[in-house]
């Protein structure tokens, strides 16, 4: 039987952006969807528009939030009462191209029920919806930049970035077994990576299947800056995945990110933010000459 598979179509303030979203889903030549329609408190003219598609196709389900609760307790909103044995997070200010439901169920049908998660190649486009480049690019040896990683990843996804969140598909029993999204996070897609990467596959399909724009202001293109609400969940992630790791090579992987990070907070001023990952950094071993002089002056610092 064709398996069903949800869409959780994810609004906070994308008015602007939402008619080719919700066409985007409507295109999908796949043809067993089920599909929500989540607004997380929008303040913009947003719910009109949810409104107007939800009344126009009556079997898509909504869940209108009277006020914003953050991207990972709105998609469990919609989780907790979904079907689907695949499930996408897509955020409505992105288009699923036609073949993106297809060809990802597809692929799911030709690996094992180990692969909790599949991701794909992503064209980037501006807010005005101009290509700016694909996230996963051949670099100057002709390999792609930054490297996929399929298999059993775990390692790979806590030492660097390869994925990019618009391009999953995911299982449902991988979504279940993890109780959803983590809600007392400000985002989601880091943290599931890691709890879904130690008992499941992932899969990297070579496809271009989803337009993402990028937003100049969005949080994640503020990255550390003072105030950042992201820093203190990347670092309860740090934390999380210092308790799933089992190796000495993973642990080094986790070293690898953390060095980054905190190398990240000190230069914007984080200081509690690096005192804590450095903290980490010094259990898992993995502070050199540059992390503890960082952790002198820190000291110097109070």
């Amino acid at each position: 039987m064709t398996p069903l598979v949800t869409i959780v179509a994810l609004c906070y303030n994308h008015a602007r952006f939402l008619r080719p979203a919700l066409d985007s889903i409507l295109a999908q030549t796949y043809p067993r969807l089920e599909v929500f329609l989540v607004d997380d408190g929008s303040t913009d003219d947003s719910i009109a528009v949810l409104r107007e598609y939800a009344a126009a196709h009556p079997e898509w389900k909504t869940v209108f939030l009277p006020q914003n609760i953050g991207n990972c307790a709105a998609f469990n909103r919609a989780f907790f009462q979904s079907q689907g044995e695949f499930l996408i997070d897509f955020a409505t200010d992105d288009i699923l191209l036609p073949e993106r439901v297809a060809r990802q169920v597809a692929r799911f049908q030709e690996l094992d029920a180990s692969y909790g998660m599949l991701y794909g190649n992503v064209a980037l486009h501006t807010e005005a919806g101009e290509f700016q480049r694909l996230f996963h690019a051949p670099g100057p040896t002709g390999a792609l930049q930054p490297a996929p990683a399929s298999g059993w990843v775990f390692e790979d996804v806590l030492r660097r970035f390869f994925i990019s969140a618009p391009s999953m598909m995911m299982r449902r029993a991988t979504l279940e077994q993890l109780n959803g999204y983590d809600e007392t996070l400000a985002y989601e897609d880091f943290d599931f990576w890691v709890r879904a990467s130690r008992n499941w596959q992932f899969s990297y399909q070579d496809e271009i299947l989803t337009e993402k724009r990028l937003h100049p202001r969005s949080m994640s293109a503020q990255g550390y800056r003072p105030g950042d609400p992201l820093v203190a969940s990347t670092i309860r992630i740090c934390h999380k995945a210092a308790a799933l790791c089992r190796t000495a090579a993973e642990r080094e992987a986790l070293a690898e990110r953390v060095r980054w990070e905190l190398r990240q907070a000190a230069r914007w001023g984080n200081l509690p933010e690096a005192r804590d990952l450095y903290a980490l950094l010094r259990e898992l071993g993995g502070a050199g000459l540059i992390e503890h002089g960082i952790g002198a002056y820190l000291k110097v610092r109070g």
